[in-house]
């Protein structure tokens, strides 16, 4: 009982106390900016909120995760002995300490955001820790990557080899370094730990020394390998020291293959992998804020407007098996694997920086649409633990980490996901030194420059009543009031029970300049209403909308036949009218669809452990007939492949790629209308995959169907020439099926069989643009 009274005290104490210095800089942003944030050790989220619930128990998985053993290898590869056993998943991988990086920026703004000591101690704990890793090995290096020093010392003499996400045989390097960069400045911001300031300064030291010399050319093909945030976080660190060599090398971590086209308002993002590119452009972001570079500027706001606007989808999430398609194509780019959750958890740190120099409201209505819909939807509210994609194909379900086995990217980033759901709540306008209200979520701010409390509770989305109180001796100053986009039934204020006059419109501020103290009590009232949103390149395929919230319908935990995806029937294509509020319940609507006359509707974020459908598609009476047919026959005949199918490769992917061991010489990765393959010139590529033992098999390979010119390979299977491929030209520009029955004998009392294309001489082995393993139809 004594040491809980003492947690709670020094709690209140953090709370009031805490976050004077914040942010710790030495150099200033040169830009003039219109909102800036709160620290986040003046904000507290209020008991009893879906935020609050998701920060707890994302807080119970930070304490039981053990630093002894995400510092494993930092020790290791430090020449001393390691504490704890290495956890598994992709901590045993070539990424290794990635997630330490981000479990050290949790436990910081955990410890910020609830002044609770136990995580401070964590992060010093780490800190003291990886000071001692960077002592023993006398270079300013601390890191936790498998051969660390050879790709470092290789890179640094100019010998540099990449492919794709490989670097000189190492994956993602700089990515998995740029997490500790990043984890160390937050230790220091955030946990007010000075040694992370110092271990943090030695490693930049040591990447400009080692790294500052390379040519143009150099640096540009070293970056064609994943590098995070790099230039965010050197640029970080010269606003914090004030070492104009961290920001040189911070301009130099600017990738022209990507930044150029942005910077020139071209949109050139298909075919890339989405989430190496949004750090890069925070990056910029934060480049600009420190330098004025109005270059920066422009990619940045153009990279934002083109994702947000023409990359993602209802839940706020963008991508499909992690890469973007062309602008406004998302209808057949549904699948399990859309909306990878790093994505946004970037996408709304990018967000914050645009609204803070341009505070329009249609940044905070993006904002709080992932926020729901994605972020918080990502995490199961039982356990606390997170997907690595957010599926949105009709029959998919939320797939979520184990607690201690996986460490995905999306495992580091959803640690940081929910402990920091007040930072956004309000900002403080620069203009006129008012509020801006932004989002809707239970919080109390502790505003030390006015010596006021101003505290927000809602039950909101459940109610649609925001009640806003203040304590403190009473000032003038003006609210900026968030009018959400999505309110077009109105919005009713009251102050002290008088209702005032509302000038705005739906997506826009509303300004309200009273005096704000001791008994002054601000209620907010915004209806919500059902609304859809479609895909831009079919409007007849919605996502429906209460307010901000996506709905989704819960499916069972069957596999979801053809005949039980549900369909909207409407003459005039209002789905709506088909839905109804459950009597007595709140947020649980019924739909009258195809496959059920009473269809659940749930809050997304609500919805895990089953299948679902977001997605609905909506036909006229006559349209049905026929689309009724085609359909049911679509998803059987899709469903008969997949029970066929012993296993399914995206080639060209780095994932996929390492999951089937895919070796490679002279090969290279590309992207084709979207479509990622890979080839090899003089070359070869082989990969690993599961087979049926006890039939035959048939091997179906994707290829590009205009391919004709030295387009001519052979296919082994472990090591036996199994069929020589000439590709003709003859398909037309786009992506066809060949299909090759494989005889009994390459595959009898095997599970797995190792397939190589290799290359005739002077030719290409593929393009490959993927490969699917099947049982073949019996006769």
């Amino acid at each position: 009982m004594k040491n809980t009274l003492l947690l709670l005290l020094l709690s209140l104490a953090t709370f009031s106390l805490a976050g004077n210095s914040w942010p710790k800089v030495t150099v200033k942003d040169k830009i003039k900016v219109e909102a800036k944030p709160f620290p986040l050790s003046d904000l507290r989220l209020l008991e009893g909120s879906l935020f609050k619930h998701a920060m707890d128990k994302d807080a119970q998985w930070l304490l039981d995760l053990e630093p002894d053993r995400l510092l494993h290898r930092f020790r290791l590869n430090a020449g001393l002995q390691p504490k704890g056993e290495i956890y598994g998943g992709w901590e045993t991988l070539g990424v290794s300490g990635h997630t330490l990086g981000h479990y050290l920026s949790a436990c910081s703004m955990m410890y910020a955001a609830s002044g609770d000591v136990r995580f401070k101690e964590r992060v010093d704990y780490i800190v003291k820790e990886l000071a001692e890793c960077q002592h023993a090995r006398k270079t300013g290096y601390v890191g936790g990557i498998p051969d660390e020093d050879k790709i470092w010392s290789e890179v640094s003499a100019g010998d540099i080899r990449t492919s794709g996400f490989d670097l000189n045989g190492g994956w993602v390097p700089w990515y998995t370094l740029h997490k500790l960069w990043a984890g160390l400045i937050d230790a220091y911001r955030y946990a007010d730990n000075d040694e992370a300031k110092k271990v943090v300064t030695k490693l930049s030291d040591w990447a400009v020394n080692c790294f500052g010399h390379l040519s143009e050319e150099q640096f540009q093909k070293m970056m064609c390998s994943e590098f995070g945030g790099m230039n965010e976080a050197l640029a970080e660190m010269y606003a914090i020291t004030g070492n104009k060599n961290y920001l040189r090398l911070a301009n130099q971590f600017y990738h022209q293959a990507i930044l150029d086209p942005l910077s020139e308002q071209r949109d050139e993002l298909a075919g890339k992998h989405s989430n190496t590119q949004v750090p890069k452009i925070i990056g910029e972001a934060r480049l600009y804020e420190l330098t004025g570079d109005e270059k920066a500027h422009a990619i940045t706001t153009f990279y934002w407007e083109r994702i947000v606007n023409h990359h993602t989808y209802v839940n706020g999430g963008n991508s499909n098996y992690e890469h973007l398609g062309p602008p406004d194509c998302l209808n057949d780019r549904l699948s399990a694997f859309t909306s990878e959750t790093c994505n946004t958890y970037n996408m709304l740190k990018l967000t914050r920086h645009l609204f803070s120099w341009d505070a329009q409201p249609v940044y905070m209505d993006y904002y709080e649409r992932a926020l729901y819909n994605h972020i918080l939807a990502s995490q199961n509210p039982d356990d606390g633990m997170v997907c690595y994609c957010v599926p949105l194909e009709t029959g998919t379900e939320k797939g979520f980490s184990t607690r201690f086995g996986d460490f995905w990217c999306c495992v580091g980033s959803g640690l940081e996901n929910h402990v920091k759901y007040a930072e956004s709540v309000f900002f403080e306008s620069t203009e006129d030194k008012g509020l801006f209200v932004n989002l809707f979520i239970p919080t109390i701010l502790k505003w030390k420059e006015r010596k006021l409390e101003v505290k927000m509770e809602t039950l909101f989305p459940a109610d649609s009543k925001i009640q806003i109180s203040f304590k403190g001796k009473r000032q003038v100053f003006p609210l900026h009031i968030r009018y959400p986009k999505w309110a077009v039934n109105g919005l009713k204020i009251t102050l002290n029970g008088e209702e005032k006059m509302i000038k705005g419109t739906p997506g826009s501020y509303i300004v309200l300049k009273e005096r704000w103290g001791d008994d002054t009590t601000l209620t907010i009232d915004i209806p919500m209403s059902l609304h859809t949103v479609s895909m831009p390149d079919n409007p007849k395929r919605v996502g429906i909308f209460y307010g901000p919230i996506l709905l989704a319908a819960p499916l069972g935990k069957e596999v979801v036949k053809a005949y039980d995806i549900p369909y909207f029937i409407s003459e005039t294509g209002a789905v709506t009218d088909a839905i109804h509020p459950v009597a007595g319940k709140t947020l649980e609507f019924v739909a009258s669809t195809t496959a059920n006359p009473e269809l659940p509707l749930l809050p997304f974020y609500a919805v895990y452990g089953q299948k679902y459908a977001v997605y609905f598609d909506v036909f006229s009476k006559q349209e049905w007939a026929v689309k009724k047919v085609e359909y049911q026959k679509m998803m059987e005949e899709q469903r008969a492949l997949e029970v066929r199918t012993t296993d399914w490769f995206r080639i060209g992917e780095m994932q996929p790629e390492r999951d089937h061991g895919l070796e490679s010489e002279n090969s290279r990765t590309g992207h084709v209308d979207g479509n990622a393959y890979r080839d090899a010139f003089n070359g070869w590529f082989s990969f690993d995959v599961k087979v049926d033992s006890t039939q035959k098999m048939e091997m179906i390979c994707s290829y590009w169907g205009a391919d004709k010119d030295k387009r001519g390979f052979d296919i082994l299977i472990d090591g036996i020439l199994f069929k020589t491929v000439k590709l003709d030209g003859t398909h037309g520009n786009k992506v066809f099926e060949d299909t090759y029955e494989i005889p009994l004998s390459f595959t009898q009392g095997k599970e797995n069989i190792n397939v190589r294309f290799q290359s005739h001489a002077d030719c290409y082995a593929g393009g490959l643009f993927g490969f699917r393993m099947v049982k073949a139809v019996l006769q």
